[in-house]
């Protein structure tokens, strides 16, 4: 097997297992203004990486300044991600919100169709189409014989969705002028300064912050360290993977975090069901398996096309 695929597919399943983390703090401790909490908090804890960054690489220290402006726009984009996703899986169930993920591809060749004049081919068509399809299921719900469409997940996850495909094609230009470990080290630095920026000028995160570790400290604050240690381990493999193998192959990968996402729900609903935060009824599990399923398909004959 090749490294890159063990890589990039650890990556999803630990950003699975963060994506039930987050649910868990958002739903039991970060209750009011939580999603500026936990960019607070998720911004902070990137400063646990930059030691092991620069010891991987001392050489770390030294970066081209036209490169670090571009850094710092990969720090921004992935707080607008975190903060976009954040917003849609505090209402609505991970399984479910990380499906959107999986419009990344078809995101990439809209854009280049439409911006850069490339050339769609029939079979990428039917696979998009296929992609849109899954999401699409996901995108409507049930409730007492209503039909709703999930405007909230939609609109959220669209935004974070085009805010990570710009942040990994970005990564991948500068990283290879870049030593990826560089890039890295000055991406956590700028995104502490982000998180301190945003706990001095916005009262209501800082407020909500403060409130949690007032009351739930120890244990909030051990979930979300955790998290984020999972988070950024995933995203320095999946970096590293994009190193070493073609980007396309790499999303391939992503199509596994829907399935460990769904796998743990269900875990967690027959284990520790205190820590469960989703519907697992046997009709709710069959819509979600047969979206991702669909959704699955088409990235597999997109990405392979």
């Amino acid at each position: 097997m090749n490294h890159w695929f063990l890589l990039a597919t650890m990556a999803p399943l630990l950003w699975a297992a963060c994506n039930h983390i987050d649910k868990i703090l958002l739903e039991k401790y970060f209750k009011e203004g939580g999603v500026g909490a936990v960019l607070i908090v998720s911004a902070l804890a990137s400063s646990l990486a930059i030691p092991f960054l620069y010891l991987a690489n001392p050489a770390v220290l030294e970066v081209d300044s036209g490169n670090f402006d571009i850094i710092i726009v990969t720090a921004i984009l992935d707080i607008v991600v975190l903060w976009a996703y954040l917003n849609a899986v505090q209402k609505d169930d991970p399984s479910r919100v990380v499906v959107y993920y999986q419009l990344l591809p078809v995101l990439g060749i809209g854009t280049g169709w439409l911006f850069l004049g490339e050339t769609i081919t029939g079979h990428q068509l039917i696979a998009m189409a296929i992609v849109l399809l899954g999401t699409t299921i996901l995108s409507f719900d049930e409730a007492g014989g209503v039909v709703s469409f999930k405007w909230r997940t939609v609109g959220y996850m669209l935004l974070a969705v085009s805010a990570w495909a710009m942040e990994l094609a970005i990564f991948k230009a500068i990283a290879i002028e870049e030593d990826p470990w560089r890039t890295l080290f000055w991406k956590h630095v700028v995104l502490v300064t982000l998180g301190v920026l945003m706990y001095a000028l916005i009262s209501k995160y800082r407020k909500s912050f403060l409130a949690v570790m007032r009351e739930n400290s120890t244990v909030a604050l051990g979930l979300a360290v955790s998290n984020e240690v999972l988070y950024m381990t995933g995203t320095i493999l999946y970096g590293l993977a994009a190193m070493s193998a073609p980007v396309a192959l790499v999303l391939l990968t992503e199509t596994f975090q829907s399935v460990f996402v769904l796998i743990i729900a269900v875990a967690l609903a027959w284990f520790l069901p205190q820590f469960a935060t989703e519907n697992v009824e046997i009709r709710h599990l069959a819509r979600k398996a047969v979206a991702i399923g669909i959704t699955g398909l088409g990235t597999y004959l997109l990405l392979v096309a």
